[in-house]
């Protein structure tokens, strides 16, 4: 059943019991697959696993931290930002797999895959925590993004590039 206050809470907290805790990384894989999926179409080097996977280490990590305090019959602030400074500086490594320089060409590919690792991470984080609203919605910013990126870059291209010599 729908409830609309539990998906747009703002306030972090524990999952109150096992079918929450289920339903919150259960959110956050499929959160990330869809931005794996997306990658996958694009055939980039890290697709609908990779993302997904990303999404739901990120969000039991969150989990078990904050059930560690709240076992203890509190919310453990403290914990759960030291998992997530942990996350960031981690994934960073995961995401660096994903970009490739040439020796001789001054491109860079693979960096907006990286970042997408990099968001599936925070958005597993946010599911985790049960902030669905905050989660859902960086997807949907994100396949946005993804999606009418590659147009705004080659507009910004033809225009860097000036006009047309021969026309």
């Amino acid at each position: 059943m729908w409830d609309a206050e539990l998906f747009f809470t703002v306030k972090a907290s524990a999952p109150a019991g096992v079918a929450e805790l289920c339903g919150r990384i259960m959110f956050a894989t499929v959160l990330g697959a869809a931005v794996g999926i997306n990658r996958e179409l694009h055939q980039k080097p890290a697709g609908f696993r990779t993302h997904a996977m990303v999404a739901l280490g990120s969000s039991l990590m969150v989990v078990i931290a904050s059930g560690v305090g709240e076992a203890a019959g509190t919310f453990d602030a403290a914990a759960v930002s030291r998992v997530l400074q942990g996350l960031i500086a981690g994934i960073g490594f995961v995401g660096g797999g994903a970009i490739l320089r040439q020796d001789q060409a001054p491109n860079v590919h693979g960096l907006t895959t990286a970042t997408s690792i990099w968001v599936v991470a925070a958005v597993g984080a946010a599911a985790g925590l049960g902030l669905w609203a905050a989660a859902a919605a960086a997807v949907a910013i994100a396949l946005l993004v993804l999606s009418l990126g590659r147009l705004v870059d080659r507009r910004l291209g033809r225009m860097r590039a000036g006009p047309d010599p021969d026309a």
